[in-house]
């Protein structure tokens, strides 16, 4: 995923049915995905600080891989220090600090 979780994510199959292409909207399952963010000092659900979406705790990460029977979420969003060790980090850019044609840079951070 890109961002993040959801609280309106019951079922997989939701993200199946997303249609594509579309327009993010300002709120719910879809601007979730792309811009929630964890936070391990909260438990449950949070304000974001960015003004969209939610942030989500150690015990939402852990909920929802029980839930659907996972062992990772993979995310690659924005570099953060990670949840309960089942949040994978990943992040790649072609472009850094305004720096053009540059080696992309991949980063990888388990917690």
């Amino acid at each position: 995923m890109h961002g993040g979780l959801s609280p309106e994510l019951k079922s997989l199959e939701q993200v199946k049915r997303i249609p594509r292409p579309t327009d993010v909207p300002d709120t719910g399952l879809l601007c979730d995905l792309l811009w929630a963010d964890p936070d391990k000092e909260i438990q449950g659900w949070g304000e974001n600080d960015r003004g969209v979406s939610y942030t989500f705790g150690p015990d939402s990460v852990l909920d929802f891989l029980a839930k659907h029977d996972l062992d990772l979420i993979c995310r690659a969003h924005q570099v953060k220090s990670g949840q309960a060790g089942q949040l994978l980090l990943c992040w790649s850019a072609f472009c850094v600090l305004s720096m053009v044609h540059i080696l992309a840079l991949f980063f990888i951070r388990t917690c």
